[in-house]
């Protein structure tokens, strides 16, 4: 059974023990998120002016927006402000900023139609952020820039949380990814040819859950937690933002959601930040992670294993 939580008033433990069970948490807006994406939303058109951003994608050749894509996102990446509103939404959420890590805000687009759905506006097919190298403590804050609906929105195919799915995450090296893979994005335009980890068997897509939130809203989720991004049939682009966080406790302690069939290698661990000083993990926390999985063939078949909740 899976429970969505709206407005919740649990402390963060509480929250993250939820999240590692496979339950989702809904917020409305608060001052925090609120500030984090209108300073998005300036950013974002700033650069596509004159066109609004919603439609540029009817007004310039693909290239072009492309280009305007590889400029304008590593600039709210890396920009100071982006950092600061995130420490600011974490206190506001009650998380122990010298407990909790986070990860760089990602500001992420999806074109309505066919008009690009490749490197950097890549349309995520069904998978769990874990095939990717994540840590099972990893959580995922995800909001809207701009308004969306049931048709721009993210799925949540929630019957897999405890259903292995067989997928390529074996062949998935994240040190590798960043030297290689990465960088390319931009030169990925109408197919993209990298090789991700993907389900390699079928899914079932329905029943599916798609949580639509107010601009500003937030939906955290475990990075196990398999979803895939939505067919935009709006006729806009959807502008969103997401970003992840780890708390200390249970990184030391190896706590988070259950793996039942990730098998990458590597760790995204060293791209986390401390709340209050932008510090990263202790090396020797990060070592912790860098052992070898499992193979995917025996991860498949066997029962998933409960995380430790009482720690």
């Amino acid at each position: 059974m899976t429970t969505i939580f709206f407005d919740s008033s649990a402390n963060d433990e509480v929250r993250r023990h939820h999240l590692y069970d496979g339950q989702l948490f809904v917020f409305s807006p608060c001052p925090s998120s609120i500030a984090l994406c209108e300073f998005a939303r300036e950013m974002v058109e700033e650069t596509f002016a004159p066109c609004d951003p919603r439609e540029a994608q009817y007004h310039m050749p693909v290239e072009e927006f492309v280009a305007i894509l590889a400029q304008l996102k590593p600039r709210f990446i890396h920009h100071p402000k982006s950092k600061q509103f995130i420490q600011g939404l974490l206190h506001e959420f009650g998380c122990d900023l010298s407990k909790t890590y986070f990860d760089v805000p990602r500001l992420r687009t999806m074109t309505a139609g066919d008009y690009l759905t490749a490197g950097l506006a890549y349309a995520f097919h069904p998978h769990r952020d874990t095939w990717y190298s994540a840590p099972f403590c990893q959580l995922n804050w995800w909001l809207p820039i701009y308004e969306i609906g049931p048709e721009n929105a993210m799925a949540f195919h929630l019957r897999y949380w405890s259903q292995p799915v067989r997928n390529g995450s074996s062949r998935y090296n994240y040190y590798e990814w960043n030297k290689e893979s990465r960088k390319n994005a931009a030169k990925h335009i109408k197919t993209d040819t990298r090789d991700q980890p993907r389900p390699e068997e079928p899914v079932e897509l329905d029943p599916q859950v798609r949580v639509v939130c107010r601009v500003g809203g937030m939906i955290i989720f475990s990075g196990a937690q398999l979803h895939s991004t939505v067919p935009n049939t709006s006729g806009r682009t959807r502008f969103s933002l997401d970003f992840r966080t780890v708390h200390l406790d249970d990184v030391a302690a190896k706590r988070g959601a259950p793996n039942i069939d990730s098998a990458s290698t590597g760790t995204t661990l060293r791209d986390y930040l401390r709340g209050t000083d932008l510090s990263r993990l202790p090396e020797d926390l990060v070592a912790l992670y860098e052992e070898e999985p499992p193979t995917s063939g025996e991860l498949v078949f066997q029962p998933s294993t409960p995380h430790n909740a009482s720690s």
